[in-house]
């Protein structure tokens, strides 16, 4: 079993996020050094690339001194308010990212109060600290007044912050002393972000997303909330008016990189799955 951290990234539209998504792979060595940073990576849908917005929440993962970072995307506009609480399930923490010019905006206020409600553990990235008459310490300040007004514990409060410039690609505690990398940040998910938490008992793993393939057909995402899942094995699929079909999962993978790695061996609670197989299933229905 690799050690995981599932992590979803929270954000204001153009705040960010895709950049920063794209540099955290980059430091896992996901690309080669000739690949130009900057051509998005998260935002493959059409309508996206169009409006610049991330809709759909994707997965990417990292492979970081030997734990795996899976990167759980929110769609950044109230419009998917639905969509957001149930991705925020999969997370065991949340990346705020954050303009140090703007400042926390009232958007990332409706998914940042999910995330707190849920009890998820929040880091702080306060990003294009590059821009001229930015006051990151004055945003640093708005942002744990917003966190108190949204009822945070005292733990959530106590939340590390990170300062730096995704598009210039770096990461560091202090704003004014850039660094070469966004290591730092991936160092503070390892030390801040608990490793999921395994239940004990049957398998539960809750359809958290659709993948469609032209090849494969419909595909749910969802992460293994307790037991363990393999390719071959008879499930049922609970839906969310109560019924239950019986069901074979034909295919299992889990998140590598940019895509998805076919999975023969057992996959343990904690990590986040695509499965194949069931026929009739929708987001909010229960895999058991």
């Amino acid at each position: 079993m690799t050690e995981l951290r599932n992590i979803a990234i929270i954000a204001h539209v153009d705040h960010g996020k895709t950049t920063l998504v794209d540099r955290i792979l980059y430091q896992g060595r996901l690309f080669r050094e000739n690949q130009q940073v900057g051509e998005l990576i998260l935002d493959s849908n059409e309508l996206e690339r169009e409006r610049g917005i991330t809709i759909l929440s994707k997965n990417v993962s990292v492979k970081y001194k030997g734990v795996k970072i899976n990167v759980i995307d929110t769609p950044g506009h109230s419009d998917f308010g639905g969509e957001v609480e149930r991705v925020l399930n999969m997370a065991d923490g949340v990346l705020l990212v954050v303009d140090a010019f703007e400042g926390p905006m009232p958007q990332t206020r409706f998914v940042l109060e999910k995330a707190l409600q849920l009890n998820l553990k929040p880091m702080v990235v306060i990003n294009k600290v590059d821009k001229p008459g930015c006051e990151p310490e004055l945003v640093q300040e708005a942002i744990f007044d917003l966190m108190f007004s949204l009822g945070a514990t005292n733990d959530q409060l106590d939340f590390p912050t990170v300062y730096g410039s995704a598009k210039q690609g770096w990461m560091s505690d202090d704003w004014r002393k850039p660094s070469q990398d966004v290591s730092f940040l991936l160092d503070t998910i390892l030390k801040f972000i608990p490793p999921p938490h395994k239940m004990e008992g049957s398998l539960q793993m809750m359809i958290t997303s659709l993948d469609y393939s032209s090849y494969l057909g419909r595909i749910a995402v969802g992460r293994i909330h307790r037991g363990s899942l393999q390719a071959g094995r008879e499930v049922s699929v609970v839906r969310r008016d109560g019924s239950i079909n019986k069901s074979r999962i034909k295919e299992l993978y889990i998140f590598e990189g940019l895509g998805k790695e076919r999975i023969k061996t057992s996959v343990e609670a904690g990590e986040i799955v695509a499965v194949l197989g069931p026929e009739e299933f929708d987001i909010g229905d229960t895999i058991a």
